[in-house]
């Protein structure tokens, strides 16, 4: 719906197949990549949730890179009375094609730009501008027969090499889908309360990550494993407060409390019943549906029974639906 939103304002067709429907007058698409690297990273202990590493910053990163790209933006246009404009994330640009073609990375077999310097780290903004300027080399594929990425994804949302299936994907799912979930991917979705960096962490290449330079990306220790009680508990102004400035901010409280609450459920632990059962009673339709599952979740998992696929077919999903597909 945001692709089709787009398209009358950049004259039709399809803007991201053509940087120039941006800006007519662009000669060169300059990409750039910064590292975000969780130097590892650590196993989520049982009770608590799993955010993905972007978001473990204090500041969003679309703010710490497009302040970086506007000041280099800037000194194009003064110096060399060029036109510019910059880009992170903020227009349908096809960047991870672009960063390849421009010598970043290569698109891995999880879609996602790859580095051998970095891993599977980094984030991309792009400026385009007036200037030309010779091209870089483009990079070359190095994932050769490795499959581990696509083995990772716990939904099955990479069904071949190349090719994401996003309607699968956790990362969409709790970041971007608005409405209910279908049952079946609920359950698959393990205690990831925000992104999921699995096909990311799987990547051979993580061998030669580096932890981030700059230090408003660097991770933050309450973001990396905070407890399923206390983010159950928040109300929308202790949510506001505690994510402000922050990626997580921007999903609000309902759909947050929808990805703690699957969480809640896929964990199993009886001791979290009381919280399921507050929230069955939420002012948010979306919030009491989903408590309603993990409700039935945890009593499954007292009696021994699998809900997966039974009567309760979840928030808004009928049952026998079949997996999604684009």
């Amino acid at each position: 719906a945001w692709m089709a939103r787009q398209r009358p304002q950049l004259g039709g067709g399809n803007p991201r197949g053509n940087p120039r429907a941006l800006m007519a007058e662009a000669r060169t698409a300059i990409v750039l990549a910064i590292n975000y690297g969780p130097g590892g990273g650590a196993e989520v202990p049982p009770g608590s949730g799993a955010i993905a590493a972007y978001a473990q910053t204090r500041r969003d990163y679309h703010d710490v890179v497009k302040k970086k790209l506007k000041r280099l933006a800037g000194w194009i246009a003064d110096s060399h009375g060029a036109g510019v404009k910059v880009f992170v994330d903020t227009a349908p640009v096809m960047e991870k094609p672009l960063a390849a073609r421009a010598g970043i990375g290569w698109q891995g077999k999880h879609t996602n730009l790859v580095s051998r310097r970095f891993g599977s780290w980094l984030f991309l903004g792009e400026i385009l501008t007036t200037l030309a300027l010779p091209p870089d080399k483009p990079e070359t594929d190095h994932c050769g027969n490795c499959r581990a990425c696509i083995d990772a994804c716990p939904t099955g949302a990479i069904p071949e090499s190349y090719r994401l299936d996003a309607t699968r994907c956790i990362s969409y799912l709790t970041i971007e889908h608005k409405g209910a979930i279908q049952p079946d991917l609920m359950a698959r979705m393990g205690s990831h309360v925000y992104g999921c960096d699995d096909c990311l962490a799987a990547c051979p290449w993580n061998k030669y990550e580096a932890a981030p330079a700059e230090p408003a990306l660097q991770p933050q220790p309450e973001f990396a494993a905070p407890t399923l009680g206390e983010l159950a508990r928040l109300d929308d102004d202790g949510f506001r407060a505690r994510f402000a400035g922050t990626a997580i901010k921007r999903t609000g409280r309902a759909r947050f409390l929808r990805k703690v609450l699957i969480a809640i459920g896929n964990e199993g632990d009886a001791g979290m019943r009381a919280e399921a059962e507050r929230l069955c009673a939420d002012a948010n339709p979306l919030v009491r549906e989903t408590a309603r599952w993990a409700l039935a979740k945890l009593d499954g998992a007292v009696a021994g029974v699998n809900h997966q696929g039974d009567n309760h077919s979840g928030p808004g999903v009928t049952q026998g639906e079949g997996n999604l597909r684009p």
